[in-house]
């Protein structure tokens, strides 16, 4: 498990789904986004947020409309900035 993965735990989910988050941070774990590449296939974790286990759970389901490309791109910003504080990614 990549340092980034772990970074994971504990932390508020970035994804905030509307009707959808549990906001619990016991449940967080870093969400992979990007377009389906098949079972167990993953983009890497520089390309994933933090999601509660409600929004994880939504985020899969790429056909999910509770879950937009907007909703992805605000929260890999968000989380990715969290990265750069935390010294697991570089800001360049």
């Amino acid at each position: 498990m990549s340092k980034i993965t772990q970074s994971a735990k504990g932390e508020q989910c970035t994804l905030r789904l509307a009707g959808v988050c549990n906001f619990n941070t016991e449940t967080t774990v870093l969400a992979h986004l990007g377009r389906k590449r098949g079972m167990g296939i993953k983009s890497n974790d520089i390309h994933g947020c933090y999601a509660c286990s409600s929004c994880h759970a939504v985020e899969e389901d790429k056909s999910d409309p509770r879950c937009t490309w907007e909703d992805r791109f605000r929260a890999l910003e968000e989380t990715q900035l969290i990265l750069i504080e935390k010294g697991l990614i570089a800001n360049a």
